[in-house]
């Protein structure tokens, strides 16, 4: 582990908020980059677009940033046809991750490896389609690539982004803890009218209670939700605390989503968010952060959070 990551991890065990950035993916589409098949997998070519988003997002307050690398795995650049280029491309997102830490001379400054189960989803479709079945091999082989691509280049831990697919989140469990890289696991949610909380999977209501069990079978740092929506926050947090007793992240999303592109036109206010962000914190969140639609704006309202 690096001196930096024992820094975080202290500053989190001393009571200290601690900010993680937004949404690069959706920023990058914000910013003019054309999403395709990987929907924002091939984006880390535009290096330049990329380094000003981790730039702005540390301006903003952030103390990590985290790698382009959610939709980036050798299947989902394969569905953009540059399969071949996988070291290439993802060597841009996470160089340009390190080359922005380098260039603001902040050594202090955490890179998360974004390690998820994105598979393609067709055009049009909110989700995982789920009359497409991955061979479970397959998928194996696929997360574990990214899960060493990312240890061996320079990340300081690896960051489980949207686990919510029953049929993938052990796998990408499994390929991280073969690494021996730190884990911070990030869980997504749906609330039903019901007001119940479910696995964000929505062709079967897996109870979230249920699926983040899967933590007691690993070793991670930290736990929390993401990709979100803001009133499912508190009800997810407060199923996860009853599971786990460690640090708790929250880092919602906002607006809607058809692939491959993400509908801004309902995003949250920063300052809405603020208000939002001190309950969580209040309920025992200790990491806070944005997720697909929330930009710079957003994170920079997080200064304003108090203990």
């Amino acid at each position: 582990m690096s001196n930096r990551y024992h820094k975080i991890i202290n500053k989190i065990k001393n009571d200290e908020i601690i900010i993680l950035d937004g949404g690069t993916g959706t920023e990058l589409e914000k910013r003019g980059v054309v999403m395709d098949q990987s929907w924002c997998g091939t984006a880390s070519n535009n290096t330049d677009i990329l380094k000003q988003i981790h730039t702005d997002y540390i301006n903003a307050g952030a103390q990590i940033i985290t790698t382009n690398t959610y939709a980036s795995n050798r299947v989902m650049l394969d569905a953009a046809g540059v399969g071949d280029k996988f070291e290439e491309i993802n060597s841009k997102a996470l160089n340009s991750a390190i080359d922005v830490r380098n260039q603001m001379n902040n050594d202090d400054l955490i890179i998360a490896g974004s390690l998820s189960h994105r598979m393609p989803i067709p055009d049009g479709h909110q989700q995982s389609d789920p009359a497409i079945k991955w061979d479970k091999n397959l998928m194996a082989e696929t997360y574990d690539e990214m899960a060493d691509f990312l240890t061996n280049n320079g990340c300081d831990f690896l960051l489980l982004e949207m686990m919510y697919h029953p049929d993938r989140v052990q796998l990408v469990f499994e390929a991280a803890k073969k690494t021996g890289k730190p884990i911070w696991a990030g869980f997504s949610s749906r609330k039903a009218a019901d007001g119940k909380i479910y696995s964000q999977l929505t062709d079967t209501d897996i109870p979230f209670k249920e699926f983040v069990e899967i933590i007691n079978s690993y070793e991670v740092d930290v736990v929390g939700i993401m990709h979100t929506s803001v009133d499912a926050i508190s009800d997810s947090v407060e199923i996860i605390k009853d599971t786990y007793d460690g640090p708790v992240m929250a880092y919602p999303d906002s607006g809607g989503w058809v692939s491959p592109n993400w509908d801004f036109d309902k995003v949250i206010k920063p300052n809405e968010l603020l208000i939002n962000a001190q309950q969580w914190i209040n309920e025992g969140v200790s990491i806070v952060g944005g997720c697909c639609g929330l930009s710079p704006e957003h994170i920079e309202v997080y200064q304003g959070l108090k203990k």
